[in-house]
This record gives C-alpha cells, structure tokens and sequence, in this order.
C-alpha cells in the first residue's frame, strides 16, 4: 500500500495482491520508522458502510472503505479512474479528500490476456 499526502488531498493505491486481500476479508497495513524520531502505521479495511472513514491518532490511522463500491470497482479493472471520497472535516475546517486506486499497470498486466492466449 502507498499513502501520499498534499494538503488536503490523501491518496491511497494498492496492488493486485493487496486488492485480493481486502476483497477477501484483510486488512492492508503499512508501516513506516522515521528514523529515530517516530512509528507511523496505517491499516486499510472494507467495511459495509456506505461511504469512506477514516479514524485513529496521528500515528496509527485506520481508513475504512465501502465493500461493494471497492467490489464493483475491482470488477472495472484495469482502469486509471480510481474512488474519490469527500470526508467531512471538523467545523470550520476544510474537508478531506480521499482517493483510492489500483496500481494500473498491475493490473494490466494481470486481468489482460496474453499474447498468444
């Protein structure tokens, strides 16, 4: 799983492999040292709830997408289009934008027949 940040925006992009593992029931998690200084850890799940969330402390984060919306996405595969989810942010404060995706050369290269098949 890679995690990039911009401001507002948090993008998250799995594998093939990740994506088996999600639609299968697991957890995705990453973790990250920065040196000496401090842990970070993120964990991906599915949940059934109707749209994204995101919870935890600034060093351990647990970010919940909607099954069947990540199911039917799969099902679109490969795609350069990912999921984008807008989650509220605290009063006053600009809202989080939450981009999914699958890595698409990973899944082309795996969901596209061969050459010669």
């Amino acid at each position: 799983m890679k995690l990039q940040i911009e401001a507002q925006k948090l993008r998250v992009r799995v594998n093939e492999e990740e994506l088996a593992r999600l639609l299968a029931g697991a957890p995705v998690e990453s973790h990250t040292r920065f040196a000496a200084a401090f842990h970070m850890q993120a964990a991906l799940t599915l949940t059934p709830q109707a749209d994204a969330s995101l919870d935890g402390q600034p060093q351990a984060w647990l970010i919940g997408l909607p099954l069947e919306v990540v199911r039917a996405h799969a099902a679109s595969l490969p795609s350069r289009e990912g999921l984008h989810f807008t989650l509220a942010g605290a009063v006053g404060e600009p809202p989080l934008e939450l981009l999914f995706d699958v890595d698409v050369r990973d899944s082309a290269r795996r969901r596209r027949p061969s050459r010669g098949s």
